[in-house]
């Protein structure tokens, strides 16, 4: 199985500094697991739109899959309160 490659945005990787340095050791470790497995055990697909979230405590990360290039792209990273308003 070909491993993805893993994109993130400018505004995910500000979500992702503003994360505790503890938090935020675990949530780099989940990203780059969906290298090797995009859609994990726990992952959901977001009503309304193509993109997943996978949870680490209490925050959640969201992102995008282009199977036909292999990419993983992080769109938001939050707490699981705030992310998915807009």
């Amino acid at each position: 199985m070909a491993s993805y490659s893993v994109l993130m945005t400018k505004s995910a990787a500000k979500e992702l500094e503003r994360v505790p340095t503890k938090d935020r050791r675990r949530m780099v470790a989940k990203i780059w697991t969906l290298t090797e497995n995009p859609r994990p055990v726990g992952a959901e697909k977001l009503s309304g739109e193509d993109k997943y979230r996978v949870r680490q405590g209490n925050y959640r990360i969201l992102y995008e899959i282009v199977d036909s290039d292999l990419i993983v792209t992080v769109v938001r990273i939050g707490n699981r309160r705030e992310v998915y308003r807009r």
